[in-house]
């Protein structure tokens, strides 16, 4: 290297020149610009960190305003008795809740050993438990370790709700954080306790399972609080992935997990090693099974004809009462962890459901309607729905006379697979089929305690029940309720407020409606001068329609609807058909029933509760109160009740009725040691047959029929009857026998038969019961033989009957055998009713509507 003098000058003239100081400063600058920039982009960095995490945690709901209880509990239904009937629950609310010091220690332990060993000693967040599974992530590329604390777990389900509809990993980073920082939070206002407590009532257990409740109760079926340190372990171990470890189909996966829990609890010294070995060795899985199979024998997951309607009842009323939406009502029902305390007697109840399953109650002929509804997707992709009234028609285009009633099921199948054969023909696939077969003639039966509108029993139909809210015979078929009207359109405003007495008489004799059509008796006979009782007893549709003439068919229909019908037509927009005809019920075919809709079993059955209930109405009722989850009172449902007829109407109705069934149309209904009031009902093709009765204790109505609505066979028209009275012998046995009682404001007086008058001494005399308002007071001008006026007497002796036997007719009717409709001409068979009432022009017997069958009848929208 030259360092002499010359080269020392020149390198110094170099460092010093102008050009060589511009560069130095150029690259310091650089340098300085450079740095300046790298810590600006860290404080950016740094502040979008803190602001995004304090935009995250500012946007975490507010510690105050969560809720880390459950938020699904299973609804439980109560009979009168306060026995649990039924449990309700939606999909994931199959939880029963229960408190921490119900729950064995050793399930605390459990699941706290195996999924958050350091619970009680952190704040809510483990970091201990972060930091190891980072470095798992790190080492091994295995994300699977959890590190999420029981309180975030809890959090995750009552309060992050929504977190498996999570997409990207920034939402689940986002929750995440959010949930940790609750979890702190939660932690300084909230015990441990409390957070294992709800923990446990959370956690999904499998088997449709939520909560170590349920869980205990499905695979073990005992109570939480009974559970063995074995069977502990296995509860614990599910919850982790509840399919694959769950104990009933996958016990192999569950026992190595069980194994897993218990090593945790020994290692963390909640048990011994040989307390450890003895649950280990226990044979818990088939315990397991055997509860399954115990189980399944004995649980009907389909709900009765009773749960049906008062499902529907608890909605309408959640909805009309407190406001809520039906989805809202619905899922507080199945969800909401509600106590429903229904009125149902399960002893009536189990009666009914007996007698209906007997198939000896029934006649010997069975057929089967179809039922049918199938979907299709078409070969374009369309879907396609097809019906049984599709395929009725499908097959009417060869047999005219083709329905959907089959000798047996496997008749009917025929069809339906060859129904089936011709729309898949083109290549559409099933999509869903609904096939069922009930067997026909149908029946329906209400029981009501009449002292307080409770529902005591009910049943829809007859035939095995396969599926939930399905057609409930009892509460949603409206059916034309024939002579039973009478009593209730026609005779209770006669004797209520129309002046008219049961002797009131009216000439049996042929008689037309406005429109020219004949009023026809059952027995297409005429009996001359009727009173209102012998009337009663024997079901005359020439006095009914009379008597409703006088009472007037807008007084008639006014008097039905405060008996609680709701399916009448009153001439409204609402009443308005298809064609454009609005139909009204105030006529007088309502007299002999027919009517434009037809009623429901349950609401014929309440109105005459009423009567016996000594003339007050009270709206069925199909439980008494609900409470929601927290023991509070949501609904208290009292009844709502109103006075219809005097208490002097009612037991002057009760008596005429006491006569049917001693002596008149329904004295296959009289029961061995207690007094029925009644009234029969046929409509005039036998398309639907009623009985309607009622005790000093409980009012029961049945209808039979078919559902398709054709003429009941002559076999077939006495059976409800037989099951009325071995439903009700049921009912009072051991039940004191007692009288309906006879109110002060009823007399017993003498009056001429013919005239209802107080008798002279050449009078036909009947002893009758009268409102003392309406006792005649003046003498018969029709019988005297001498000036001696008849030595008429008052008698309030509540214990004597009324005396009719200087009543000619009575022998003749006194089973009203109907010699041209019922096909049997033996008058006094053991039914007691060969022909009954049947009701005769009454317009609308078809159920479908229109009100007729056929032009020439009287049209019930007459005026």
């Amino acid at each position: 290297m030259n360092y002499g003098k010359k080269s020392t000058a020149k390198k110094r003239t170099a460092l010093i020149s102008r050009s060589s100081m511009m560069g130095k400063r150029a690259r310091v600058s650089f340098i300085r610009v450079l740095f300046v920039s790298l810590i600006a982009l860290c404080i950016a960095v740094t502040c979008l960190g803190v602001g995004s995490f304090r935009g995250v945690i500012d946007t975490a709901p507010d510690v105050d305003d969560i809720d880390i209880m459950p938020l699904g509990y299973a609804t439980f239904l109560y009979d009168d008795a306060g026995n649990q009937i039924r449990k309700l629950a939606a999909p994931d609310s199959n939880r029963l809740p229960v408190t921490l010091d119900q729950i064995p220690v050793d399930l605390q332990h459990a699941v706290v050993a195996i999924e958050d060993e350091r619970f009680y000693e952190h704040n809510g967040i483990d970091v201990k438990g972060i930091l190891r599974a980072g470095m798992k992530a790190l080492t091994t590329g295995d994300f699977s370790e959890g590190a999420s604390t029981i309180t975030q777990q809890l959090l995750k389900n009552n309060v992050f709700t929504n977190w498996t509809s999570e997409s990207t990993q920034l939402e689940r980073f986002t929750r995440k954080i959010q949930e940790q920082y609750l979890a702190v939070q939660v932690e300084k206002k909230t015990d441990k306790d409390t957070i294992l407590e709800n923990y446990l009532n959370t956690i999904n257990l499998g088997a449709g399972s939520y909560g170590v409740q349920a869980a205990a109760r499905q695979y073990f079926d005992k109570d939480v609080w009974d559970l063995n340190l074995s069977e502990c372990a296995t509860l614990a171990g599910i919850t982790q992935n509840p399919t694959k470890f769950n104990p009933i189909i996958n016990p192999d996966s569950n026992r190595k997990r069980r194994k897993e829990v218990l090593q945790h609890m020994l290692d963390q010294d909640y048990i011994t090693q040989d307390q450890y070995d003895e649950a280990l060795a226990d044979d818990v899985y088939s315990r397991i099974q055997a509860a399954q199979e115990k189980n399944s024998s004995t649980e009907n997951t389909v709900y009765t004809y009773f749960e049906d309607e008062l499902t529907d009842q608890i909605i309408n009323d959640l909805m009309n009462i407190k406001g809520y939406t039906k989805k809202q009502a619905t899922n507080l029902l199945y969800s909401g962890g509600l106590k429903v305390y229904t009125t149902q007697d399960s002893k009536i109840q189990n009666i009914l459901d007996e007698e209906y399953a007997d198939p000896s109650n029934y006649p010997d002929t069975v057929q089967y309607e179809l039922d049918y509804a199938l979907t299709v997707t078409d070969p374009d992709g369309n879907q396609v729905n097809y019906s049984k009234e599709m395929l009725q028609l499908h097959f009417q285009n060869e047999d005219p006379d083709f329905d959907l009633l089959f000798d047996s099921p496997e008749d009917g199948q025929t069809y339906v697979d060859k129904y089936k054969a011709s729309i898949l023909a083109n290549g559409s696939k099933v999509l869903a089929e609904r096939v069922n077969f009930a067997p026909q003639p149908q029946s329906s039966m209400s029981v009501i305690d009449q002292h307080t509108g409770y529902v005591k029993a009910l049943i829809g139909g007859r035939g095995e029940k396969t599926a939930s809210l399905t057609l409930n015979r009892a509460t949603d078929t409206t059916r034309q309720p024939g002579s039973t009207f009478k009593i209730v359109s026609t005779y209770a405003p006669a004797l209520n407020e129309k002046g008219m007495t049961l002797a009131t008489t009216f000439e049996d004799e042929p008689y037309e409606y406005p429109d020219g059509s004949p009023v026809n008796n059952a027995t297409r006979s005429y009996n001359g001068t009727t009173t209102i009782r012998t009337a009663i007893q024997n079901s005359i549709n020439v006095v009914a329609v009379k008597c409703l003439e006088k009472v007037t068919p807008d007084l008639g229909l006014k008097y039905l609807d405060n008996f609680g019908f709701t399916t009448l037509a009153h001439g409204t927009e609402a009443d308005k058909d298809a064609n454009g005809n609005v139909w009204s019920d105030a006529n007088l075919a309502t007299a002999l029933g027919g009517i434009t809709r037809g009623v429901t079993n349950v609401e014929l059955c309440a109105s005459y509760a009423a009567i016996a209930n000594g003339g007050n109405y009270i709206k069925p009722i199909y439980y008494t109160k609900i409470l929601d989850h927290n023991g509070n009172v949501l609904i208290e449902n009292t009844a709502a009740e109103r006075s219809v007829i005097k208490e002097s109407t009612a037991f002057l109705l009760t008596s005429a009725m006491e006569d049917v069934v001693k002596q008149g149309t329904g004295t296959a209904c009289q029961l061995d040691n207690m007094p029925v009031a009644g009234k029969t009902g046929t409509t005039e093709a036998y398309n639907d047959l009623w009985f309607v009765g009622y005790t000093p204790y409980y009012t029961c109505a049945v209808w039979s029929g078919y559902d398709n609505n054709e003429k009941l066979p002559d076999y077939a028209r006495n059976f409800h009857k037989a099951l009325w009275k071995k439903v009700m012998t049921r009912i009072h046995e051991g039940l004191p026998s007692k009288e309906f009682e006879k109110p002060a404001s009823v007399e017993k007086l003498s009056v001429c038969e013919e005239t209802g008058l107080l008798p002279r001494a050449g009078c036909p005399v009947i002893t009758e019961y009268f409102d003392v308002g309406t006792m005649p007071t003046e003498y018969c001008d029709q019988h005297f033989y001498d000036s001696d006026d008849y030595d008429y007497n008052y008698d309030t002796d509540s214990s004597d009957q009324t005396d009719n036997t200087t009543d000619t007719d009575n022998s003749e009717n006194s089973d009203n055998g109907d010699t041209d409709n019922s096909g049997d001409s033996n008058n006094t068979d053991d039914n007691g009713n060969s022909g009954d009432d049947g009701t005769d022009n009454t317009g609308g017997s078809d159920d479908n509507g229109d009100g007729n069958e056929d032009d020439s009848s009287y049209q019930v929208d007459y005026y």
